[in-house]
Parts: structure tokens; sequence; C-alpha cells
């Protein structure tokens, strides 16, 4: 509640229908002195503009508002008013409340009340932050929100004085501050102008906000900010509590979804003995008592494989995958995927359940199909493109790479620099070419330099090379491919899919011809720095091992034998797909950046 020094004998018992607010000797003194502070936050609407107030004792000289003060001064000040409340035996940190509704639950239960009208018998207790405070002569507006919405509280000075004295509505524009945490209790009415409010009887700070929420106008500038104090863009960024609902309902329906199809949810580790599953860098650590590394996962496909050997046909696991690469709108070290495998199932098993998930989640989270994004429409609605990887490349830049055998390297690599050079700038496609070391290294190159970003409505591009789809099965019927797709929106990967490669012997050749191209880049690049620092007499030798130069340097990888292992017990035919939930939530909330849609995202 509201008060200050002495408040055993001034407050009535909270029971009582009124503002709790003070109105001993002591307390009128301090409301006093604190009215002569009131913030700008607190200043009136247009219609009535406020005096300059006087700074109390203690402030700076020269009458500076609290608004204009520095964070340091304002919390000085609010520390000074949440020590009072305390003092007069009233916590400014309080236990609990009882609340009877929300604010969005208010405003649907008396939607149909008119203009000017008192809810007849209402005895409502909300709670949320104040954001907002309008004083406007004998009345003051506060707005308050909650998880919900918001709601306006309506307070009367007639009424706080007839309960508090003269000095009561002075103390509530003194005490409580725009950030505060409160709860209240009181009627509820409509205004004349059609706000829907709460008819204040009863006001408790709940926590007492000691420093200032950002400028209401500008709210937070800073991109960095926004995303480095989550807690305070969440408060005063329009739109970004809601992009957090969307996600967790995008999860949970994703989630139910599954498992009405008779999917099993299960865990596996994080902390691995060798990354795999994925061609990606990872994050490695050390176990202080095995006194050994270990790395963090850089996907959950290899153990959840182990687990349909096992015996579970229908397996799904949502959860964190760390990879030690870069940082982009697109890109975020740690990020949250899906990934499902399902026996006796096919990549073309696996399109049609993807394309079912979307849609789901798209209903579910938007209420329709066709959604905005960064200012073009994405149709989910109708059934997705599907493509080959070969076909699309062809379309782009007329090149055929189904002329070429696997060992034609240097005829496809000539044939895609001369298809290149016919297209403005794309010297960076070219500078890739010409270090691709296969035909199927080639394909893909083009694919990701030429046709990627043109991908704007969903499309399934299929059929990938052999050689950079390890754990994919050959296509039945298409000599150098695999049966993989990989779904595109927005000119960016979404999903990951293939027939899973069950062959343990061709399994075991393609995962050691891997190990064996990271063996080789990597004694390649430590030749690379020897002859460097040769060449400039050991300046550059080891002084370089953390900089930047190395985020590029290639890194070893090891054979999982016991996947391999697993794989010669015997998996059934399985069809497996990956999803990026961050991305797929970005589509669904109109969100540009990664950043916007994981709470707290990896900051340099």
């Amino acid at each position: 509640m509201l008060a200050g020094s002495s408040l055993a004998r001034a407050v009535a018992a909270a029971a009582r229908p009124r503002l709790a607010l003070p109105h001993c000797a002591r307390l009128r003194a301090l409301a006093s002195s604190a009215a002569e502070s009131v913030s700008a936050e607190a200043a009136p609407s247009a219609e009535q503009p406020a005096k300059q107030p006087k700074q109390p004792k203690g402030g700076k000289k020269g009458g500076q508002q609290e608004s204009t003060s520095s964070d340091e001064d304002i919390r000085k000040l609010r520390i000074q008013k949440a020590e009072e409340l305390r003092a007069a035996g009233r916590e400014p940190y309080a236990y609990n409340f009882a609340r009877t509704h929300t604010a969005a639950q208010l405003q649907s239960l008396h939607a149909d009340l008119g203009d000017g009208a008192v809810a007849e018998g209402a005895a409502v207790a909300v709670a949320g932050r104040v954001m907002s405070r309008r004083f406007m002569g004998k009345l003051a507006f506060f707005k308050l929100v909650d998880a919900s919405g918001s709601i306006q509280l309506y307070i009367e000075r007639a009424a706080v004085e007839a309960a508090q004295g003269p000095e009561g509505f002075t103390a509530l524009k003194s005490l409580v501050d725009s950030g505060d945490i409160v709860g209240v209790r009181g009627g509820v009415k409509r205004t004349e102008k059609g706000e829907l409010s709460v008819m204040v009887e009863s006001l408790e700070v709940l926590t007492k906000s000691l420093l200032p929420l950002p400028d209401k106008w500008h709210g937070l500038a800073d991109v960095e900010q926004r995303y480095r104090k989550r807690y305070l863009d969440m408060i005063v960024t329009p739109g970004v509590v809601d992009t957090f609902k969307a996600r967790s309902k995008t999860i949970s329906v994703m989630r139910r979804m599954l498992e009405d199809q008779e999917f099993l949810e299960v865990e596996t580790p994080v902390l691995e003995s060798s990354a795999g599953g994925a061609d990606a860098r990872p994050f490695v650590t050390y176990h202080n008592t095995m006194g050994r590394n270990f790395t963090l996962r850089i996907a959950t496909e290899l153990h959840l494989k182990r687990l349909v050997v096992g015996g579970l046909e229908r397996v799904f696991e949502i959860g964190r995958i760390f990879r030690n690469e870069g940082i982009s709108s697109r890109h975020n070290p740690e990020f949250t995927s899906i990934e499902l495998y399902q026996a006796y199932a096919d990549y073309n098993d696996m399109m049609d359940l993807t394309e079912r998930i979307i849609r789901t989640c798209a209903q579910a989270v938007c209420g329709q199909l066709q959604l905005p994004y960064q200012g073009q429409t994405l149709d989910f609605e109708v059934p997705f493109r599907r493509a080959t990887m070969h076909d699309l490349v062809k379309d782009e830049c007329g090149l055929d790479f189904q002329q070429f055998a696997a060992g034609d390297l240097e005829a496809a690599r000539a044939a895609a620099l001369e298809a290149l050079r016919q297209q403005p700038g794309t010297g960076a496609v070219q500078a890739a070419v010409a270090k691709a070391p296969s035909v199927g290294h080639v394909l893909n190159e083009m694919f990701e330099g030429l046709v990627e970003s043109t991908l704007q409505q969903p499309t399934f591009v299929l059929d990938h090379p052999v050689e950079i789809s390890p754990l994919a099965k050959p296509h039945r019927a298409r000599a150098g491919v695999t049966e993989r797709f990989e779904l595109f929106v927005a000119g960016r990967e979404l999903a990951n899919s293939f027939s899973e490669l069950t062959d343990p012997v061709d399994q075991r050749q393609r995962l050691e011809a891997q190990v064996a191209a990271h063996h080789a880049a990597v004694l390649a690049h430590q030749a690379e720095q020897a002859a460097a620092a040769g060449a400039d007499g050991g300046a550059s030798g080891s002084g370089s091992a953390g900089g930047a130069a190395d985020e590029e340097a290639p890194y070893e990888v090891v054979l999982d034998e016991d996947f391999l292992a697993a794989l010669e017990i015997g998996m059934p035919p399985t069809g497996g797909m990956g999803m990026g939930i961050d991305r797929l939530v970005m589509l669904l909330t109109d969100s540009p950046s990664i950043r916007d849609v994981i709470a707290f995202p990896l900051m340099k």
C-alpha cells in the first residue's frame, strides 16, 4: 500500500474499499516535499500542461525533474520512497496479491459497457506495471499493463481526499512512479471517451521500481540494447511479448501434432564424445573429472537413429543445437531445432509431414495461411513447389549438370565459370566454384550463389548431390544424387530431410571419406600456416591461434564407430527431417532477424 512514516494509526484495514493513502503528520511532510519532485513521467496530457516542479531536499539544485536526472539520482530518490513505505509497515516488495481478473478478461467481460456507464456491482482486483501516468486537475489516469494486455486506472481526487484528507491525492502523485508494479481494487466504468477503466478504491505498491523505464516516445532505439536488455525490450517495445508467445505456441502445437501421430518425444545428450550428424564446427569443452574434451552437439541425428535401431519407430526431439560458427540475421551459434524420424517412411513422406506441420503451426499461431513477411505475402495454403536442384540451376543459368559424370570435375568447373561470367556480381560464386572439390560441390555452389535467394515461396529442393549428403540414401532412380530435400522459404533454408542411409557399409565409406577430407584440409592449412610463418621469420607463427583468421580454419572430425555399429545391428527404412524452429517463428511473426525470436541471443 502507499504509505509513509507512522502509518499504523493512519491507514485503515486493507479490506476497506478506499485508496490506501497516508495522512499522518510525518507522511504529510514527506508527501509535501516529494510532491515537488513529480517527474515528467507523470506529466498531464496536452489538455493541461504541467507546472515545472521543484526538486525535493537532497536532490539536485535548479529544480531538475526526475526524467532529466541521472539514473543514479532517480534510483536514490526511489530507494528513499521504498524505505519510507517499509518504515510505515508497508512492504514495497510484496509477497503476493490476489487478482480476480486480468486486463484482457476485464476488456472481454465488459465489452458491451456503454460510454460513461458504470458496471453495477463490479468489484475487481487487478495487478500489473504502471506504464504511464496523467494528472488532469482532479483526475488521474494510469495505464496498467499485465501479461494479457492493458487497462486504465481511473482515480478521482475527491474520492481520495474524502478517504485520506487533502494530501492523499498529492501522496499518490509523489509515491507511485512509472515502472512500479501495483495491485488495485475497485469498480469498473467506461469513460465518456470510451476507455474501460478500473475506478480505484485501493492501490498497493507490490514492487517499487528503482530505475526509470526508457522514454515512452523513443523506447529502446538502440537495437543492440534491445537484445542485451531483453526484459526492458519486452516492457517497452510493442509486439516483443507477442513474438515470444507465438514461439511458445508454435512449439506446443508442433509437439501435440506429432504426439497425436504417435511420435514419442525423447532426449539425447548435449555433451558428446565427438560431434556428428552435421558438418559444422563444434564447441569444445573440458570435463575435469574425466580429464578429457567433449563437444556440444551440433545435431541430434545420430542418437535419434540409435533409438530407431532400438525399436522406437517414431521419435522426435525439440532442443538446443550449438555450432561454433558465424552470427548473422539468420544464424545464432545456439539455436533450437526439431528432428524427427519415422520408420518405414522415406523423404516423400517427410515432405508431406513437413508441409502439414508448417500449415498447422501457421493456422494455430496466425489464424491464416497467407502470411505477410517483410513486404511480401507467403502462401502456405497451396501445395509447396517441388523441384530438383539440377532443374533449378538449369532454369537460372542454362547449365545442365546432368551431362557431367562424377569424374568430369574440370569440365563441370569450366562450364560453370563460363556461365557465371555471363551474370554480373558473381565474383564470390566464381571463387567458390574454382575451389569446389567435386562435380556435386560445383552444382551446390551454383545453387547457393544463384538460386537460393530467389526461392521466396515455399519450395522443396530435391535430390542433392551425394558428395554433400553423407547420411542420405542414394536416389533409387537417378545416379549421383540422393533422396534428400531442403525446404526454402523467403530465400533461406527452413528444413532438411533424407531417406536415411541404412546400408552400414556405404555409410562407413562415406563417413570415412568425410573424415579424410577434413584431415587433408587440416594438414593443408597447417602447411600454409608454417609457410607463412617461415616467410616472415616466425612473426605470425602462433600469434594468430585465437584470432579471426582461425575462424575459417578447417577442423578435425572423428568417425562415430558406435553409430556405425548400431547400423550394423540393422535400422529399418526410415525418413528423417530437421527444422529450424527459430526460422519458422521468424516467418510466423514477420521478424527480420533471428535475434528477434530468441529471448537471449548471443551478443559480442
